[in-house]
């Protein structure tokens, strides 16, 4: 079997190489459009797998594990493998089945037949393998107290994936941020960003978002540093399933003996205060809202904040701020699509080209990374970015536009 893992288009790789960190599969995950595909060998072994993608990915959006993959010209052969899928061991007794899915350049088109057969074939199943039934319908028996599984499928060409949530919520909802304001960054891409970046905190070098809203880029940044895997302050569907076992807990157990040992080292370096971690934003609600999500994810007392105006900022001021003559600027200033009109934001990035770049390029130990729209933002700063990487910010095409200062490899 194989983990299936949906992430933000232009992360594949990076979740690809969380995966490979980890040890998660066997052998390299496969990278398609918009997911990673992990091997986990069979279902007997597939409990620790998905407790670990789920609690310590940072950058996937769901944990799906494919129940299997095969050839579906029509409804008879999509009905008899979806029913060939032990639904039995995977789901647990009583549970509402909701299926959904997709379907691209396959003869089997009509998305809601799709469902309707796969909801049969899998009651099918689960009838045949004993699971309770009404009486008077012949229906497996579902109890909405016990919670909803979600199958999905994806068919392209004429051949079907199908695949068990073991999520939940979606992995960009930590379970810490109530408090937001207008537009917040999604977790997952915020991570993405900090991971692409290569910010190292012990190389001395800060990491300053000039335009912090509720935080979330510097949270996730300071989680990182800490070992504080994403989900450990949240629970998952997969936690119910019949085959985990033990899985959660030890992977949870896990995920706290890494915080506690990245959390000693820092002591003995005598590094228990702030982090290198600095936000600005122009919103005293923003600052306050960073705050507060940053105590709720576990890091109270590590990001500095203070309010200002980004178009003022500074690298020689920032320096003096941080304490440290080597900077990442990394930050998502509003586009004009949902903050601000078109103008302002023009405005805004003309700004920081006059701040931050000379001829062309950051001033000594300063790199930036800035995702922005595809459109027009090299020509508003005025210099063209040595690396571009396209990203998705909800349904609005960017990229990271990412700018070396002389002194930087």
């Amino acid at each position: 079997m194989r983990l299936v893992l949906p992430v933000l288009f232009g992360l594949e790789s990076v979740t690809a190489a969380e995966c490979k960190a980890l040890g998660l599969g066997n052998g390299m995950p496969l990278v398609r459009d918009g997911r990673v595909l992990v091997d986990v060998g069979p279902l007997g072994q597939c409990g620790l797998p998905v407790a670990r993608a789920n609690l310590f990915l940072r950058t996937a959006e769901r944990v799906l594990l494919e129940g299997d993959e095969f050839p579906a010209p029509d409804f008879d052969a999509l009905f008899d493998r979806t029913a060939a899928i032990p639904w039995e061991l995977l789901l647990p007794d009583g549970v509402v089945v909701h299926v959904r899915g997709s379907s691209r350049t396959s003869r089997l088109s009509s998305v809601p037949a799709c469902q309707s057969i796969v909801r049969k074939a899998v009651a099918k199943r689960l009838a045949a393998g004993g699971r309770a039934r009404d009486p008077e319908t012949g229906l497996v028996l579902e109890d909405p107290a016990r919670g909803t599984a979600r199958i999905s499928f994806h068919l392209a060409d004429d051949r079907a994936s199908l695949c068990l949530d073991t999520s939940g919520e979606p992995l960009h909802k930590r379970g810490i941020r109530p408090e937001s304001v207008d537009a917040p960054l999604r977790e997952t891409l915020a991570a993405g960003l900090v991971l692409l970046s290569r910010w190292q905190p012990d190389t001395g070098e800060a990491l300053v978002d000039p335009f912090c809203g509720s935080g979330t880029l510097l949270v996730e940044a300071a989680r990182m540093a800490l070992g504080i895997a994403p989900g450990i302050g949240r629970g998952f569907f997969g936690e119910t399933l019949p085959f985990v076992g033990t899985a959660f807990a030890d992977a949870r157990r896990e995920a706290e003996r890494e915080a506690a040992r990245q959390e000693d080292r820092l002591r003995a370096l005598g590094r228990e205060g702030p982090l290198p971690l600095f936000g600005s934003d122009v919103d005293p609600d923003a600052l306050r809202a960073t705050r507060d999500n940053a105590a709720r994810a576990g890091v109270p007392g590590r990001i500095r904040l203070r309010q200002a105006d980004a178009r003022v900022l500074t690298p020689a001021g920032l320096m003096k701020d941080t304490g440290t003559e080597s900077l990442l600027i990394l930050t998502n200033p509003p586009y004009g699509e949902r903050l601000l009109d078109r103008a302002a934001a023009r405005s805004l990035y003309e700004a920081l080209g006059r701040s931050f770049l000379q001829g062309g390029r950051p001033p000594p130990g300063v790199r930036m990374g800035i995702l922005a729209p595809a459109d027009g933002f090299e020509d508003a700063v005025g210099a063209a970015a040595f690396r571009r990487r396209k990203l998705y910010n909800g349904m609005i095409q960017c990229y990271l536009y990412q700018f070396q200062g002389r002194g930087h490899p």
